[in-house]
């Protein structure tokens, strides 16, 4: 596990490390590798707002894509078009909006690299 390492936050993102793609899409709860750990650290805490989060809709049942917004007490961005109701898709989902984010290259639903 991540301990709140300092220098996970400015980690670099190397693009063609599509390796740590295909683990977060086999196993989003983990356990991860240090590397994917580092990675998730950097995609949840890099920038300020502007980020994917999911909205619990029903505890463990439904959930919706929404989006942080740029400074502290405006209101989250909400896709009521985007409600997912497996976790793992879910946060799939969010994984793919926020490595194009951070390298600007698109995933592919399906697979990994578009």
């Amino acid at each position: 596990m991540l301990v709140n390492d300092p220098e996970a936050a400015h980690w670099p993102v190397d693009p063609a490390r599509l390796d740590l793609v295909e683990e977060f899409r086999r196993r989003p709860r983990g356990p991860h590798s240090d590397a994917l750990q580092k990675l998730l650290h950097r995609m949840r805490w890099s920038g300020v707002g502007q980020r994917h989060v999911l909205i619990v809709l029903e505890p463990n049942r439904r959930w919706m894509l929404g989006r942080l917004p740029g400074r502290r007490g405006a209101p989250v961005e909400t896709f009521p078009n985007r409600v997912f109701t497996d976790l793992a898709a879910a946060e799939w989902a969010v994984f793919v909006l926020r490595w194009e984010a951070l390298t600007g290259q698109k995933l592919e639903d399906g697979s990994s690299a578009a």
